[in-house]
């Protein structure tokens, strides 16, 4: 086996836009609108738990943390299941078109202000989330060849249109919240559910009309595909009262159960690796390793949802004038700083590839890590010497921690997209992106368990943060400068793939 995977099939030509395959533009936009929905309802979540089941009480912020960090990990955790339906069952194209149909009908059961609806809603839709992200995600891969220098830039362009979905998403619901339909002290969530449930239903629509340009790409044989279409949204109906049992039986218990099937994931990608020669086992082992470090990213980083809204919501000074900045709004600046920077952060790969100084895909990984090291390091100052009399920290704190974070997202999430594409064995290229997502999803229920701990039982408080966020910044930057130092190994192992 060559080092430039020769042994992977050559995309097909297609006709170019802007310098790229224009069914990279279609996938963006359906992307854009499964993002919408996503978002729409992510600075909501943990606000409307404690709001609704728990009284208002800052006690519920820990269990509603945690359940919102669990609903996180099997979103992704069910990218294994969604990944392998593709690969072996349904093709791509037709596993995009069921999950958006069932996230749609999950956004749509959690507006039911019910405590148990909820959930199973929240199951419809990490069941619909598995049989999409993955596919739509190996997808952009497979416009290119491995050796196609624009690559990673599509994938960053990629990830734009999931940033741009993420920038609106939260602005549109949260004015619909709290000023259309509720205010500020009384927000209707329930439009927020219904909202982002009609975006889904939009990206539906746009993969249906658009799927055309993909020629074959994702389309399986024509034998029996309306029985397997059945079987296979029998089955997501018949696994979503499982999911809803994983969602109640505490994080802790999921942790141990998601990194059981992540071991079992590792041997069987590796087994693959080893199947196909040295150099598949070097770069399936290098692969696994970077999976590792993703945990440790996505556990912090995904604070965005749950204890830096509390933090938004209790200790920072949102107030401008007579007007106060929403909390909603909040998850906007990480994807307001992707949109700007992307583009930035692109050109100085490519640049940098010109001259042949590009960092190796571990090197752009630790700078993640350490990236996002820096964002809580801001935190810890602002949480020892920033607070004023009304035991508030400067609104401009929590906003350059999520533009910080950002920097190293584009430094480390698009990149392992691509990663993946490049390093999975080639008959299981959807089943590495699962594990991708797996490991996505472990790092987000960990982070669950951290918000949780940083809250407290009684709601979270300037010391209880500071204490959190001291060991979120020395565990991310300590890591950082590890993958930093071990690169070199990580670059031999992956033969000549960057």
């Amino acid at each position: 086996m060559s080092a430039t995977r020769a042994d992977a099939p050559a995309p097909p030509s297609f006709p170019q836009r802007l310098g790229h395959p224009r069914p990279l533009w279609m996938l963006f936009m359906t992307e854009f609108w499964e993002r919408f929905a996503f978002y729409g309802i992510r600075w909501a979540l943990v606000l409307y738990m404690v709001a609704q089941f728990h009284a208002g009480s800052a006690v519920g912020e820990a269990p509603s943390n945690r359940i919102y960090g669990a609903y996180l990990a099997l979103v992704y955790a069910a990218s294994i299941a969604g990944g392998y339906v593709a690969d072996r069952v349904l093709g791509y194209q037709r596993s995009i078109l069921l999950g958006a149909a069932i996230m749609a009908a999950g956004l749509f059961l959690i507006a039911w202000p019910d405590e148990q609806v909820f959930k199973i809603g929240l199951a419809t839709i990490i069941c619909g989330n598995g049989l999409f992200k993955p596919n739509i995600s190996t997808m952009v891969g497979k416009l290119y060849g491995v050796d196609d220098t624009r690559r990673d830039a599509g994938f960053t362009i990629f990830y734009m249109g999931i940033n741009l979905g993420g920038f609106i998403a939260p602005i549109l619901t949260g004015v619909l919240a709290n000023q259309v339909f509720g205010s500020e002290t009384m927000p209707a969530y329930k439009v927020v559910f219904i909202a982002s449930g009609i975006g889904m239903l939009l990206s539906f629509i746009w993969f249906w009309f658009g799927r055309r340009q993909l020629g074959g790409i994702g389309r399986p044989p024509a034998e029996g595909q309306r029985r397997r279409i059945l079987y296979v949204f029998v089955g997501a109906l018949l696994v979503v009262p499982v999911v809803w049992s994983l969602l109640t039986i505490g994080a802790t218990t999921l942790a141990w159960i998601l990194g059981v099937l992540f071991l079992i994931l590792c041997a069987l990608l590796l087994v693959e690796g080893i199947r196909e020669g040295a150099v598949q086992r070097d770069r399936a082992i290098a692969m696994l390793i970077i999976f590792a470090f993703n945990v440790l990213f996505w556990m912090f980083f995904e604070q965005a949802g749950s204890s830096f809204t509390f933090l938004a919501d209790r200790i920072v000074n949102r107030q401008f004038g007579d007007w106060t900045f929403p909390i909603a709004w909040f998850q906007s600046v990480n994807s307001l700083a992707i949109i700007v920077l992307a583009p930035l952060v692109a050109l100085v790969w490519v640049a940098m590839g010109r001259r042949k100084a590009e960092p190796s895909i571990a090197r752009k990984f630790s700078l993640g890590l350490i990236f996002n090291g820096l964002a809580f390091l801001l935190l810890m100052f602002a949480l020892s010497s920033l607070v004023d009399a009304a035991g508030k920290i400067p609104f401009w704190t929590l906003f350059m921690v999520y533009v910080i974070q950002s920097v190293g997202e584009l430094c480390l999430s698009p990149i392992g997209l691509s990663m993946v594409t490049k390093l999975a064995p080639v008959r299981l290229v959807g089943f590495g992106m699962g594990g991708w997502f797996l490991s996505t999803g472990i790092g987000d229920n960990l982070s669950g368990i951290f918000a949780g701990i940083v809250s407290g039982t009684t709601g979270m408080t300037v010391a209880s943060a500071h204490s959190g966020y001291t060991f979120g910044f020395w565990a991310l930057v300590g890591s950082g400068v590890l993958l930093f130092l071990i690169a070199p190994l990580l670059a031999r192992l992956m033969h000549g793939v960057r």
